[in-house]
């Protein structure tokens, strides 16, 4: 591959709940790390780190691979675990609904092009939260 160029899925992206997003609001600011989230809340409860200790080493690798950081509402999380579980089977839990969120927003606003490959990491079991309807 010719210097600079990216081989398929080369690009960091994080995702973060809106109720508590230091890592978004860090990679936005252009800062090297991450300031203390105050008043966190998320319904993904694994994802509500409000300081991150290896926060600098995640806006390392997202800047340095071209990627972007977002963050979605509670309601978008809600929304998409009722609507992957419907429509895949999928029992996801809220902080991977949150991946999911972020990628639909992501492709809305052209972040992410509908013929890239992306992986979303379901990183909990839905089965410690409320089954969706």
């Amino acid at each position: 591959m010719p210097a600079g160029s990216r081989g398929p899925g080369s690009l960091r992206r994080s995702s973060q709940a809106a109720g508590c997003a230091p890592i978004v609001r860090a990679w936005q600011q252009g800062a090297d790390h991450a300031e203390f989230w105050k008043d966190a809340h998320t319904v993904a409860a694994g994802i509500r780190v409000p300081g991150a200790i290896g926060d600098f080493l995640i806006l390392q690798a997202v800047r340095e691979s071209g990627g972007f950081a977002i963050a979605v509402e509670d309601g978008e999380i809600q929304q998409d675990l009722a609507e992957v579980s419907k429509t895949e089977g999928l029992l996801l839990c809220p902080e991977g609904a949150a991946t999911y969120a972020a990628w639909r927003a992501a492709l809305a606003d052209c972040r992410v092009a509908p013929h890239e490959n992306v992986l979303l990491f379901n990183c909990a079991s839905g089965l410690k939260y409320p089954l969706p309807p």
